[in-house]
């Protein structure tokens, strides 16, 4: 499968995805070759059609009874992969132009409520108060995400180096390559002072965030870390660096903070992406508004 084994290196090397979507964009590209069964080694661009996927997306929500989410992130898939073999000269038109994706229905992002988040601190500043490294680290990992609103990605590959000598700022390499500055809070400044201070005297690695050993953390590593801290916390349902990102926005947008603003601060490229958190404000009123207004007449 040559031509697509060079369509997933360009991926790495030009669009530089991250590792769980390149893994995504592989299996999907893959599952449509072997449900057209074609040998791995025979696929060629003239397997691409529109009528072939069209035919793929019913056999995913009738035989395997996908969900649209799952069969959207299909169809995206092969029309990169589609866009790309016309910009590389393999085929002369985006057959796959034309294919357009399904409704899903609309998920509010998940958060920590403010009251629950300000327990979650309470606990990390205990930590933050010993002398333990990976007590101290951990902390530091929860609370830069919730306080910054950094990807999973960001966290992982930031670097001490990346870090602001005043600790005002961290330089973040974001999706599609591109370099932000991340403001950071004057409360989490004396905490990277005190994490740098109990790193390993062995490491010789530039990562920010490493093992007792001084190797960098996995994406799976922090994940673990963030989910065993909100857990612990008592806080019910997903749990992960996501989570917390969305807390970051949502609390922001609580507080009054402009919609445009936190879109520079997740690093969205389009405010679409960012206005899902107005739905979550919009809920936050209705709330408001039932509990207050003198006439709700489901009072009792």
């Amino acid at each position: 499968m040559a031509l697509v084994e060079d369509f997933i290196a360009w991926l790495e090397g030009e669009r530089r995805y991250s590792p769980l979507t390149i893994r995504n964009y592989k299996q999907d590209v893959e599952d449509f070759v072997t449900w057209r069964g074609i040998a791995p080694d025979s696929f060629t661009p003239s397997a691409l059609t529109a009528d072939a996927v069209r035919d793929w997306v019913i056999y995913l929500f009738d035989v395997r009874k996908l969900k649209a989410t799952s069969v959207n992130r299909g169809v995206a898939s092969l029309r990169t992969l589609a866009r790309w073999m016309m910009q590389n000269g393999y085929v002369a038109n985006n057959g796959l132009k034309k294919i357009s994706q399904f409704k899903t229905p609309k998920r509010l992002p998940t958060f920590v409520p403010e009251t629950r988040m300000d327990g979650v601190v309470a606990r990390l500043m205990e930590d933050i108060a010993s002398v333990d490294f990976l007590r101290v680290r951990n902390a530091l990992i929860v609370l830069l995400i919730y306080t910054s609103g950094l990807r999973l990605s960001e966290v992982a590959g930031a670097d001490v180096n990346d870090i602001a000598l005043d600790r005002s700022a961290i330089r973040v390499l974001g999706k599609g390559n591109k370099v932000r500055v991340q403001p950071l809070l004057a409360s989490l400044r004396p905490i990277i002072d005190k994490y740098l201070a109990l790193m390993p005297t062995s490491c010789c690695d530039a990562s920010l965030f490493v093992s007792e050993r001084g190797s960098r953390l996995s994406h799976r590593t922090i994940e673990r870390v963030v989910d065993n801290i909100l857990k612990d916390a008592g806080v019910q349902g997903k749990s992960s660096p996501h989570v917390l990102r969305h807390t970051f926005a949502t609390h922001l947008l609580n507080q009054g903070a402009d919609l445009r603003a936190i879109q520079e601060l997740l690093g969205h490229e389009s405010l679409r992406a960012t206005q899902v958190y107005t739905h979550t404000d919009i809920e936050k009123l209705k709330d408001i508004y039932h509990t207050a207004h003198p006439r709700e007449w489901d009072k009792k």
